[in-house]
């Protein structure tokens, strides 16, 4: 008989089948799961998860071996491209340097900075033949001439014959600056001598003891003249214009200056417009390496006391010339500022444009 007995135990019999089923379910989710865990596959949550060295051998397997973004290659190609590419930019900024070289190395000649050699020993033992000195040319935009200063002048209508030269503008200066840097342009009479007298000072020699005077003091000249030279063979005595200069050489025997020139206009001074700059360095050779300062016998303040109100040869004679030397001392500078010029502008292009390719 099938009664309820038998309708009992069947469904006891579907229960139990259920419950394996649930578990069996429940124990394949749990396994998928673990699988899933150390597979670094989507759990149960739906995030993915890794676990173990099993992770970064499949991204290893899945990435593709010719891609240059792998972690694996170090990026060789990349390197060559940007070896190449500095090598492009270096021969691009090179004309760059260059350029901004030249430019500063002629400013620095024209406005600041030039280097003259000595020819001749009207200046010894101050200055000897083939000595390199560096003149400041922006000194006197600063402050006067003093005396005692060893000036660098242009001797054409000075004591030359001709006009008294005029200094141009700025761009004037700039184009004459340029043209003598490739050889073009008349630099002129280009002297050297120290300053003795400015303007209103009376200068005389000699007194009792035979000695210069500058407003009636007399200077002690044993630390700069030639040795055994005399302050002077020749007599003078003249109260400088206004606007002039009296200089003479340190070699007093064999020096042409101001003393040479009384029967000029200007009673041998020179004018003050016609003055370059002051040498203020010795810079070859370098056993002869020093400043020139101004000698401390024009440093007395009793020159100053009184000026006067108004305006009163042997051998063979050097004229104490300074030649230009070449433009190796400009184009170093100039070199040395253009360096970090173009570096900087470099730095700021590339700034930018990287600038710009994130917006």
């Amino acid at each position: 008989m099938s009664g309820p007995q038998d309708s009992a135990a069947s469904e006891a019999r579907d229960s139990g089948a259920t419950v394996r089923s649930d578990a069996d379910s429940q124990a394949a989710a749990d396994e998928a799961a673990v699988n899933a865990h150390a597979d670094g596959q989507p759990g149960a949550n739906g995030q993915a998860e890794t676990n173990g060295p099993a992770g970064p051998q499949m991204d290893r397997a899945a990435a593709s071996p010719g891609d240059e973004a792998s972690p694996a290659d170090p990026g060789a190609p990349q390197a060559g491209v940007r070896r190449k590419r500095k090598q492009r930019s270096f021969w691009r900024e090179l004309p760059i340097l260059v350029a901004v070289a030249l430019l500063l190395a002629v400013v620095i000649k024209t406005y600041a900075i030039q280097a003259f050699y000595i020819p001749s020993g009207s200046m010894e033992n101050t200055l000897e033949i083939n000595d390199r000195v560096l003149v400041n040319k922006i000194v006197y935009h600063i402050r006067d001439i003093h005396r005692g200063d060893i000036v660098v002048f242009n001797g054409d209508g000075s004591w030359d014959p001709g006009p008294v030269p005029v200094t141009g503008n700025f761009i004037q200066q700039f184009a004459d600056g340029f043209s003598s840097m490739f050889g073009f342009g008349h630099p002129g009479d280009i002297l050297i001598k120290r300053v003795i007298g400015i303007p209103g000072d009376r200068v005389a020699c000699c007194d009792a003891q035979g000695r210069v005077t500058i407003n009636g003091v007399p200077l002690t000249e044993g630390s700069y003249l030639y040795p055994g030279s005399a302050p002077s063979l020749s007599r003078f005595n003249i109260v400088v214009p206004p606007g002039r200069l009296w200089v003479m050489g340190d070699n007093r025997f064999f020096s042409d200056d101001s003393r040479d020139h009384q029967g000029d206009p200007g009673g041998g001074t020179i004018p003050e417009s016609a003055v370059i700059g002051r040498a203020f360095i010795i810079i070859w050779p370098p056993s002869r390496w020093r400043i020139l300062p101004i000698p401390a016998t024009f440093e007395q303040p009793a020159l100053n006391g009184s000026h006067a109100a108004a305006a009163a040869g042997g051998g063979d004679l050097l004229s104490a010339r300074a030649e230009p030397t070449g433009q190796a001392v400009p184009l170093v500078l100039g070199f040395a500022g253009a360096i970090p010029l173009t570096w900087l502008q470099r730095r700021v292009r590339l700034r930018v444009g990287r600038r710009r390719r994130l917006r």
